[in-house]
C-alpha cells in the first residue's frame, strides 16, 4: 500500500478573499519524481490545466518548469489577487500509485474549517471539482458534518454553488442565559462562506465537459471551441 502524503502545506496569502481546495496531486509529487515541466508546487503537473487557464485569462507568461523562479511566479499571482490554496486532503493510501481520487483509502482530511477561522477574510472556496465521490466537494460536505455545518444550495447551475454560515467565534450550545440576552451570537458574529464546484482543470474532466448541454451548444456555434476553452469561460467569472 502507498502512502500518498501531499506535499505542500496549504498557501494562504494574509489578506486571502477565496481558497483553491481540491484534494491531492499526483502522486510523483509526494516521492520527488517530477516530470520536466512540472512546477514544484500546487497544481503544477504539468498534465493539470488550473495554472494554464490563469496564465491565459490574466496573461501572466508563467515559466513551465522545475525552478525556484516558477513557484515565485505562481505566489506572487496569488498574493496579488488574495488567493490562497489549501487542498483538503492530508493524506491518503493507495493500492495503484496513480492520480485517481477514486483510489485513495484510509483518507484523512485537513481541517478546513479550522483554517477559515484563522483567515476572517476568506468568504469564497473554490472547489477544483464537484461533489463525485472523492472529490473536493463531496470531502468538504463530510468534513462540515464535524462541525454540525452543512452547505446550502444557492444555485444548481454548473459551476454549482453553494453556502454555508459560519461563526467567527465558536458557537458553544452550552451558552448562559446571560449570554444569550445579550445576544453576543448574533448575525454580526457570522459570516457567510460561499463555494463553487468548478468544472475539474484535468484530462479526466473532458468527457464530462463534452456531454455538457452548455459545452454542446457552444461547440455547435463555433467548431474550434474546446474543453480549454470552456474552462476559462467558467473561470473567469469566479478568479
Amino acid at each position: 500500500m502507498f502512502k500518498h502524503q501531499h506535499p505542500y502545506k496549504p498557501f494562504i496569502p494574509e489578506h486571502a478573499t477565496k481558497l483553491i481546495v481540491g484534494t491531492l496531486p499526483p502522486p510523483r509529487f509526494s516521492i520527488g519524481e517530477l516530470k520536466p515541466a512540472d512546477v514544484n508546487f500546487c497544481y503544477g503537473s504539468s498534465d493539470g490545466q488550473l495554472w494554464k487557464i490563469l496564465d491565459a485569462l490574466f496573461q501572466l507568461k508563467l515559466k513551465y518548469e522545475t525552478t525556484e523562479i516558477a513557484i515565485i511566479q505562481r505566489k506572487q499571482f496569488l498574493i496579488s489577487r488574495k488567493i490562497g490554496i489549501c487542498d483538503i486532503v492530508e493524506s491518503a493510501e493507495r493500492e495503484k500509485i496513480d492520480a485517481s481520487d477514486l483510489g485513495m483509502q484510509n483518507i484523512v482530511l485537513r481541517d478546513l474549517v479550522g483554517y477559515l477561522k484563522k483567515h476572517p477574510k476568506v468568504d469564497t472556496l473554490l472547489f477544483t471539482g464537484g461533489n463525485s465521490k472523492n472529490g473536493p466537494e463531496y470531502f468538504f460536505r463530510r468534513h462540515l458534518k464535524d462541525y454540525n455545518l452543512k452547505l446550502e444550495l444557492v444555485s444548481n447551475e454548473v459551476p454549482r454553488i453553494h453556502q454555508f454560515e459560519l461563526c467567527h467565534l465558536e458557537c458553544h450550545s452550552e451558552r448562559s442565559e446571560e449570554s444569550k440576552q445579550e445576544n453576543i451570537f448574533s448575525s454580526q458574529n457570522k459570516r457567510i462562506i460561499k463555494t463553487i464546484s468548478l468544472t475539474a482543470p484535468s484530462g479526466a474532466a473532458n468527457r464530462a465537459v463534452g456531454s455538457m448541454p452548455l459545452y454542446k451548444q457552444l461547440k455547435q456555434k463555433n467548431p474550434k471551441f474546446n474543453t480549454l476553452d470552456f474552462r476559462m469561460m467558467q473561470y473567469r467569472e469566479f478568479f
